[in-house]
């Protein structure tokens, strides 16, 4: 395949990513009625966990400490830490400020990739950043005001800082030569061996009953083999095709995806303001991403 194809291949990978994980949102607001959020995260895991199994049940050996060692961080990072973070934030400050701060973790991405010598933080870049921040703000404040909490706020600027860290991890795993589903599993169990202390010293125990319920049933098998085995996936396939600074230009998307899908779903209103905030947020972008 030449490159210009699997570049292309690799924006509509990263899109169709996006467009799932903006989804989530509204599958985790149906289960919240009946779930705690550590509950979410670690079903939604495990149901993806097993999927990879089906999808591919061949094991990779040990090779060394460093190899399994990025795997671990992959799985602390991207599966633990980030969305632990972002949900204790949620009991802090409101949904529209974590929605606005964690989609900053492009940024953090940049500053990475130029302090490692990788790429230079070009105006463009941070012209495309500063009008996708300015429309994933109208967006996500729209209609509640800007609130500040310290502790809140921090968190979700950590789980940005977190995300950005796990996409180098993700393109270092790139470079290994695994099957991605053996990396991604890999990647799974980690992440579950990590939460579970967290969720036993929380919670203790999952009702199987409430799982299997209908709507229920359906939201998680969606959250764990769509937005978790399948977008993890693809997500390092668009990073190893795109480069991780480009990819992560998709983040801006996620507010835009979650607010149009409330609005088909949900039936939630959708204000000119909103309307401008997805322009600013596809124009900035835009202009990012041609770097």
């Amino acid at each position: 395949m030449q490159q210009p194809e699997r570049q292309l291949r690799g924006h509509f990978v990263a899109l169709l990513t996006i467009f799932l994980w903006g989804i989530t949102y509204i599958s985790t607001k149906v289960l919240l009625t009946d779930f705690a959020p550590l509950e979410i995260l670690l079903i939604r895991f495990v149901i993806g966990l097993v999927g990879l199994f089906v999808i591919y049940p061949k094991f990779f050996k040990f090779t060394s400490w460093k190899v399994e060692g990025a795997f671990a961080a992959a799985g602390l990072l991207g599966i633990c830490l980030y969305y632990l973070f972002e949900n204790v934030a949620l009991t802090f400050t409101y949904a529209s400020n974590i929605g606005v701060i964690v989609s900053t973790s492009p940024l953090f991405i940049a500053l990475i990739a130029a302090a490692l010598g990788r790429q230079k933080l070009t105006r463009q870049f941070l012209l495309g950043f500063l009008c996708s921040m300015v429309g994933i703000s109208l967006i996500s404040l729209n209609g509640s005001g800007v609130h500040v909490n310290i502790a809140g706020d921090l968190l979700a600027l950590l789980a940005a800082l977190i995300w950005a860290l796990y996409s180098y991890v993700v393109s270092y795993m790139n470079t290994l030569g695994y099957n991605p589903v053996q990396v991604t599993r890999r990647t799974f169990i980690y992440g579950i061996i990590f939460i579970l202390p967290v969720f036993f010293a929380t919670h203790g125990q999952v009702d199987l009953g409430k799982i299997m319920q209908g709507d229920n049933l359906v939201n998680f098998l969606f959250l764990g083999l769509g937005a978790s085995a399948l977008c993890f996936l693809s997500w390092a396939y668009a990073v190893k095709h795109l480069g991780t600074v480009k990819t992560s230009i998709y983040i801006y998307l996620v507010p835009v995806v979650t607010v149009v899908t409330a609005w088909l779903i949900l039936h939630e209103p959708i204000t000119p303001l909103v309307i401008l905030g997805i322009l600013l947020t596809i124009g900035g972008l835009v202009v990012s991403a041609r770097q």
